[in-house]
């Protein structure tokens, strides 16, 4: 008898839950990451339905409840600052009931303590090998391996996915926006507030959690796919994109070149008729990002990496487990990825008139007795989907083969 082994390319939330789950049933589970070091920071994230019960199954949730951003408010602002609407943070967020927030950087931080499995870090694969018995691995770092199951967790733009199924432009699908996001100074003076200014065809806002001593800064805007830009002309689009825009977006704008977590990428989604070929499967954004926009990101890597570690340990063959869980999660990411792009449609209006409208709708509904509860209304799509799927308790299936 023999224990089986997998290789699992990205230390992110997808990662690092799988490789949570497949040492819970006994497998050899080595996690390979590009960056030199654990991520920190990042955007604030949710964690709804059914990926709640997949941190409270890894015991986390009494840590996560402890690291909750706590944001009590939200506002739409106009171009001289005057509020809009102003509602409450969990209906701001599009929380209900035990949903919960946290910064990333902190749940990456809580599964890299909680993985307990081999992480090698500023290292990649560099090229697969199949064949009836393994997985053959070279990595960047002149490392070779063997491995009875890889698994490319690696994000939108996953090398893993571009060496086992091909290039990336058959999988990945933009949205027609850009969304960009880094730490600035809290010069609004902000207590657990998040704040956003609407102009046609852009979106920009700031929050501060409870656990900061800075803020968040976040743009969303059109934009057709600019393909490969440097870090420069990043901040050079970003920079025309919104130079017309009043309120704070000027403050916000010079902060831009000296933040050292600045992040900038197209908005997309991946759709593959397939995750697996071979010995090689994908998870999380890797196989089907939903988008930023959909506000189920975290959610689909969660409990994509709990099932995948389920159906893996519950069969003695990889081709049954990956079968079984793309017909687990498949419905649940289709009813998931619709989100993105009505969401986002919502996030950035398109036109002047769309503006001026919604502006006005939202400081009617603001009026109101009880408009919290008319807002969180529009919400139930995001929680039909969060909840779209049943979890299955973790069989105790031995980990070797003969």
């Amino acid at each position: 008898m023999t224990q089986r082994t997998a290789l699992v390319s990205g230390a992110g939330i997808a990662g690092l839950t799988l490789a949570y789950w497949l040492r819970r049933h006994g497998w050899a589970t080595t996690v390979v990451e590009r960056s030199a070091a654990p991520r920190t920071g990042g955007y604030k994230i949710d964690i709804r339905g059914a990926a709640l019960g997949v941190v409270d199954r890894m015991g986390l949730l009494p840590q996560i409840r402890t690291m909750t951003t706590d944001v009590r408010a939200g506002a739409i602002v106009d171009g001289r600052g005057r509020r809009v609407a102003s509602m409450g943070g969990d209906t701001f967020g599009g929380r209900q009931g035990p949903d919960t927030e946290i910064r990333r950087g902190d749940l990456l931080r809580l599964l890299t303590d909680t993985a307990g499995v081999d992480c090698r870090y500023s290292d990649a694969i560099a090229a697969l090998d199949q064949d009836d018995d393994g997985v053959a691995v070279r990595f960047a770092s002149g490392r070779t391996g063997r491995y009875d199951v890889v698994v490319g967790a690696d994000g939108l733009h996953s090398a893993t996915r571009r060496l086992a199924f091909g290039p990336e432009d058959r999988y990945v699908r933009p949205m027609g926006y850009h969304v960009c996001v880094y730490r600035v100074p809290d010069t609004l003076g902000l207590d657990r507030e998040e704040v956003t200014y609407v102009a046609p065809g852009r979106t920009a806002l700031v929050y501060r959690t409870a656990h900061d001593a800075g803020a968040t800064a976040m743009f969303l805007f059109e934009g057709a796919p600019a393909g490969r830009m440097t870090a420069e002309a990043q901040r050079r689009l970003l920079a025309e994109t919104y130079a017309t825009d009043g309120w704070r977006v000027p403050a916000l704008l010079s902060a831009a070149a000296d933040a050292p977590d600045f992040y900038f990428d197209t908005m997309a989604q991946v759709h593959a008729d397939r995750w697996s070929t071979g010995r090689v499967a994908l998870v999380g954004d890797a196989g089907y990002a939903a988008s930023s926009a959909s506000g189920q990101g975290t959610s689909l890597a969660l409990v994509g990496g709990y099932v995948l570690a389920r159906e893996l340990a519950a069969a003695t063959d990889h081709r049954t487990a990956f079968d079984r869980y793309e017909r687990r999660m498949r419905p649940f990411v289709e009813v998931n990825q619709k989100l993105g792009p009505a969401n986002v449609r919502r996030m950035v209006l398109r036109t002047e008139r769309q503006v001026r409208m919604s502006m006005r709708m939202l400081g009617l509904i603001g009026r109101l007795p009880g408009h919290d509860r008319l807002f969180a209304a529009a919400l139930a799509p995001i929680h039909r989907a969060a909840t779209a799927i049943t979890l299955d308790d973790a069989p105790a299936a031995p980990a070797t083969v003969s």
